[in-house]
């Protein structure tokens, strides 16, 4: 563990670190006599202290995004898998079987992509279309499988749009808490229900919170919204590394963080700043749609143009739904200044970028 993250002994505690809101009091005074980039520094320095004051728990290593696929999709995959070779009973209806490979591939299951890729490009019981097996295929090399990758070098680049199997699903939010539900005044006929912001992650820890609340409105981000993110990332975790080499509370990637001009990535200052200006970036570039944010924070925003929305990968789904659970709203203030709208985000409005509360 590197020497500035290491757990300090209790003895060392200052009494700022024992009183966090005593430290937040302070931070505000000063905040008014200090210019600014005195007070970034102040906040900056806060922020490791406090890190290094907290218990080993916080960096161990983070857990990854879970990749079990939902059991009805399983159920979808393997009565396919059945129905195409004529298996466990099953009468062999090629069709059928590409039906619930298509519904499958769309949650994002790997295996339904290629299984119904290969169907396609081999012409097994349905027609040939190599269009559209060159897109499943490539939705599931972009997941990681080994024989996907194999074929995409085989068939090349996918040319036109994904296929239907691979076009966004709706989005369904959580619905509210009972108590925040209750504590919501009716809405005006016509106006739109704004529901308060969820209770703050209980996990987090105070020195990230405090920072985050600081720091966030000088990108003009919700606080909810970049605790949602880091919690999500790395689950407070300052050295949390990915198998793809994304680094700290914000899991950039060396390219993200030179992009956004961050010289030491896994400072924790540096890191939420960094990851907070990209956040700032995608709002603009999809315009406050904080469904298209999150999916982009995620895969990247060249997938999220590709496929007109959410992509359909395993891990960027669920990623999606674990960060909107933790949020009341879907749209979201956005600085239009900081850069062009997506050019692909009138093809995303006419396909409907659906979103649903259940």
């Amino acid at each position: 563990m590197p020497a500035a993250h290491r757990h300090r002994p209790l003895t060392t505690t200052t009494r700022w670190q024992r009183r966090p809101w005593a430290a937040v009091a302070l931070a505000s005074m000063l905040a008014a006599v200090l210019p600014g980039s005195a007070q970034a520094q102040l906040a900056d320095a806060q922020l490791n202290d406090g890190l290094q004051a907290l218990p080993a728990p916080l960096v161990a290593p983070k857990p990854p995004l879970s990749m079990v696929v939902p059991s009805q999709v399983l159920r979808w995959r393997q009565e396919a898998k059945d129905l195409e070779h004529g298996e466990n009973g099953m009468p062999r209806d090629p069709a059928r079987a590409a039906t619930l490979y298509c519904q499958a591939a769309q949650h994002g299951d790997a295996e339904a992509q290629y299984s119904l890729a290969w169907m396609l490009t081999n012409g097994r019981g349905i027609e040939r279309d190599d269009a559209q097996a060159a897109h499943l295929f490539q939705a599931a090399a972009e997941q990681g499988m080994p024989q996907a990758q194999t074929m995409m070098q085989r068939l090349g680049t996918p040319l036109g749009e994904p296929p239907p199997c691979l076009q966004p699903m709706a989005v369904q939010l959580p619905a509210p808490p009972a108590a925040v539900a209750a504590a919501q005044p009716p809405a005006r006929r016509g106006a739109p229900q704004l529901l308060p912001e969820p209770p703050l992650p209980a996990n987090a820890p105070a020195p990230i919170v405090n920072f985050v609340k600081l720091v966030a409105p000088e990108f003009k981000l919700s606080p909810q919204l970049v605790l949602a993110i880091i919690g999500t990332e790395s689950g407070f975790n300052p050295n949390a590394v990915s198998p793809k080499n994304a680094q700290g509370l914000m899991q950039l990637i060396p390219e993200t963080a030179a992009r956004f001009k961050v010289r030491n990535i896994l400072d924790p200052a540096q890191n939420i700043r960094g990851g907070m200006a990209y956040l700032r970036w995608l709002m603009a570039y999809y315009q406050g749609n904080v469904v298209l944010v999150a999916a982009a924070y995620n895969a990247g925003e060249g997938a999220v143009n590709r496929y007109r929305g959410v992509p359909p990968y395993l891990e960027t789904l669920g990623y999606v739904r674990k960060v909107l659970s933790q949020l009341s709203q879907v749209m979201h203030p956005y600085d239009a200044s900081i850069t062009e709208p997506s050019p692909m985000l009138p093809l995303m409005r006419v396909a409907g970028m659906p979103v649903q509360r259940r």
